[in-house]
């Protein structure tokens, strides 16, 4: 079997303008008997488009995530299994990776490719899925952006009308779809995610939801407390390629976690039972000069 190489190795590939970004998280359940859980929080060594996309330099797992079991789904995600046991039941996962400090790339020229010649393992993001009902607004996606020439042209329209379109804010659940969320025309970064999905979808362009970390690196959160967030890559002239509906704006330092059909692939936790989630830290920041897993997270963390 041949060897990967150091440039095609995502464990050592070199990254251009490196950025060390701080990242993880703790949850805390009340657990009433013996649950079994699932969550899809890990980062991995990741290859982007255009070389490395992040390089996990150190982990620290916190709580029950201590010799886990983990095994990888079918979109190639690291998923945790465990039997949570009655009591207060905390887990967690501390890391540094390894990013490019260059913001999203904006590459305007990327064509859209037809579907007969679509590689095979991209068809099932062009189809409907639980939360991405796109057979529902496939007339409207059609009127609205079918005269865009261009794939990237067609997709940052998309991004563009969701933003002037909706409002950022609570209001749907762990239910809504996209079609539901934009009817409502309001939305958080799960729905952005789902709606951008859907109307790629709904033109022929395979799409999927992605999650992970995204740090206020160079930008003005408007105090919104740190979370896990949710984006979308589209696929573009052979590679998936990230657009963000939610800020439509290059951002700097994305770790991503894990991507599927939709957040029915990728909920951070599963539970098969009674688990009350009662407490929820998320931190993502640039790394200080020297910081390790040693040092606690910054204070902003929560």
């Amino acid at each position: 079997m041949a060897q990967l190489d150091a440039q095609n190795d995502p464990a050592t590939a070199p990254i251009e303008q490196p950025l060390l970004i701080r990242a993880g998280f703790s949850l805390t359940f009340d657990v009433k008997y013996p649950t079994p859980m699932l969550f899809v929080v890990q980062p991995q060594h990741r290859l982007g488009a255009t070389g490395t996309r992040q390089r996990l330099l150190g982990e620290r797992p916190i709580g029950a995530a201590q010799d886990i079991h983990t095994y990888t789904d079918t979109h190639g995600n690291l998923i945790w299994r465990t039997l949570a046991q009655p009591g207060e039941f905390v887990i967690g996962h501390d890391l540094i990776a390894e990013v490019t400090r260059r913001p999203d790339p904006v590459l305007p020229a990327l064509r859209k490719h037809l579907v007969e010649e679509l590689p095979d393992e991209t068809i099932t993001y062009l189809l409907p899925s639980r939360y991405v009902d796109s057979d529902l607004i496939s007339g409207e996606a059609w009127e609205r952006f079918g005269h865009i020439q261009g794939g990237w042209a067609q997709v940052q329209a998309i991004s563009d009308f969701l933003q002037d379109e909706c409002v950022y804010g609570y209001g749907s659940n762990s239910t809504t779809t996209a079609k539901q969320a934009f009817d409502s025309k309001r939305a958080v970064c799960r729905d952005f995610a789902h709606m951008g999905v859907a109307f790629c979808r709904a033109l022929n362009i395979p799409a999927r939801y992605v999650c992970g970390y995204l740090p206020d690196i160079d930008f003005d959160s408007g105090g919104v407390p740190m979370d896990f967030h949710a984006w979308f890559e589209a696929f573009l002239d052979g590679e998936w390629r990230t657009f963000d509906a939610r800020h439509n704006q290059p951002r700097i330092g994305r770790v991503l976690i894990a991507q599927g059909r939709d957040a029915s692939d990728v909920a951070f936790t599963t539970t098969f039972g009674n688990a009350r989630l009662t407490r929820m830290l998320v931190w993502a920041d640039e790394a200080r000069p020297g910081e390790t897993l040693d040092d606690e997270p910054a204070p902003r963390a929560g």
